[in-house]
């Protein structure tokens, strides 16, 4: 899990797939210009699918006409709210995540001078990203970390250090875990996290993108590919299938 970690720390794609749609992937892959887009999408990606969250900050940028950062600082809560809700809602919790969003929004620009780059660009320590994250309103830890993690694993963004980026213990990653033999069936997210940190203590996050990558494509939930698995030859499950 960690040479394959590792690997994938190594090499980084021209623009990151995070939703399969090449305009809204361009806006958030744009951190010179756009990097509120890349923490906007982070806030609003809670309890509904990623790919509908993270392409928010486009269809915020088409209901604008423009996405500097400007256009939504200037912008009071009830015409963010309303920019979230009309035509058309863009998340599940409207009324909850307009709130997070106008935070967002007023800390890059009270605490960052406008420029949500600013959250990591001094090359600090992962805690600090993390912290600095956890100051919006309505991110928890998972989201912090997974922003961290993004930010050093898929954009490269160095830090001081990697201690503090945790793997985001999703169904995926646990049934991994539980399937490789390193936690049980019924372990907590905290146990899991735990265990990715004795594993890899230097970068526990290193484990998060293989882990979720053998979950979503060969370790299903009913039917296992084991011989596409890379892990396949490590794994104690294969033999009790």
């Amino acid at each position: 899990m960690v040479k394959h970690g590792q690997a994938h720390m190594r090499k980084r794609p021209k623009v990151i797939k995070f939703t399969g749609t090449d305009a809204y992937d361009v806006l958030l892959n744009d951190l010179d210009n756009y990097p509120h887009a890349f923490v906007i999408a982070c806030v609003m990606d809670r309890q509904i699918k990623a790919e509908l969250a993270w392409a928010i900050p486009y269809k915020l940028k088409e209901r604008l006409g423009s996405f500097k950062f400007n256009a939504l600082y200037e912008r009071p809560e009830k015409d963010i709210s309303k920019l979230l809700n009309s035509p058309t809602p863009l998340h599940r919790f409207t009324e909850k995540m307009a709130t997070c969003l106008y935070n967002a929004i007023q800390v890059i620009g009270d605490e960052y001078d406008g420029n949500a780059a600013n959250l990591w660009a001094d090359r600090p320590s992962s805690a600090e990203v993390v912290f600095r994250f956890l100051q919006i309103h309505g991110v928890g830890p998972k989201i912090a970390t997974m922003a961290a993690n993004i930010l050093a694993r898929n954009f490269k963004v160095k830090f001081k250090d990697y201690y503090s980026i945790d793997i985001s213990a999703d169904v995926h990653v646990k049934r991994v875990f539980y399937r490789l033999g390193l936690t049980d069936r019924s372990a907590s997210i905290e146990e899991v996290i735990y265990k990715a940190r004795a594993l890899h203590p230097e970068f526990p996050g290193l484990l998060d993108f293989p882990c979720w990558e053998v979950g979503r494509y060969w370790c299903r939930p009913k039917k296992r590919l084991c011989e596409e698995c890379y892990m396949e030859g490590v794994c104690p499950r294969v033999s009790s299938i």
